[in-house]
Formats: C-alpha cells, structure tokens, sequence
C-alpha cells in the first residue's frame, strides 16, 4: 500500500508561484511512475506532469516551460513547481503514484489551486 499526502496549494494572483508537495508513503519501492492531475469545474481531469523512476518527464502542452516536476528520493517526495501560473490553471490538484507491473493507482487527497486574474 501507498499512501500520498499533499500539501502547498493556495490563492495566488496570476503570475504568482506555487509550490505543490506529495509525500509518499508506504512500498514506495513499487512505484514507478508519480504525476500530477488537475481537475477544474467541468472539465476532464488532465495530467499535467509526470516523472518516472529514472528521471524523464513530461508535461501538458499548457503548462510546459511553466511548471517542472521533480523528485526527492530520500524524502520521497514529488514537487510540482508552478511559476507564471493563470487563472486557467485553476484546479484542484491530485498526487497520483503508479504501479505500472501490477497496474495500480495511489491518490493523494487533492489540493485546491486557484488563481486570480
């Protein structure tokens, strides 16, 4: 078992930084990969980064060159950086660690982001 807690979402005005924490817990060694979804009023939910054990990432198109995830591996924590954040990034924001082999999903409790234009 898994267990991601979430922490660092807020109000901030557009432009503004935020800083978004998951901690992991638990097997931790079975995760491969951990990513951030968002989720806004009526709309899909959408990844918007991920990172692999070893190191690679991606990111949505709308918020490359924007936000970076990363990881502490002796903290086991995944962050998400947000700078020049816009009131389209408005969302809560959901943790999500991933067993790929044994094809299990872990979520954090959510973190609600809102920006202000």
């Amino acid at each position: 078992q898994v267990q991601l807690v979430e922490s660092g979402g807020g109000l901030v005005q557009a432009g503004g930084s935020l800083r978004l924490s998951c901690a992991a817990s638990g097997n931790v060694f079975s995760i491969n990969h951990m990513g951030w979804y968002r989720q806004a009023p009526g709309k899909q939910r959408e990844l918007v980064a991920l990172i692999i054990i070893g190191g690679s990432t991606n990111y949505a198109d709308s918020v490359k060159g924007r936000f970076t995830i990363s990881r502490d591996n002796a903290k086991n924590t995944v962050y998400l950086q947000m700078n020049s954040l816009k009131p389209e990034d408005t969302a809560v924001y959901n943790c999500n660690a991933k067993d790929y082999y044994r094809d299990l999903d872990y979520w954090g409790q959510g973190t609600q982001v809102t920006v202000s234009s």
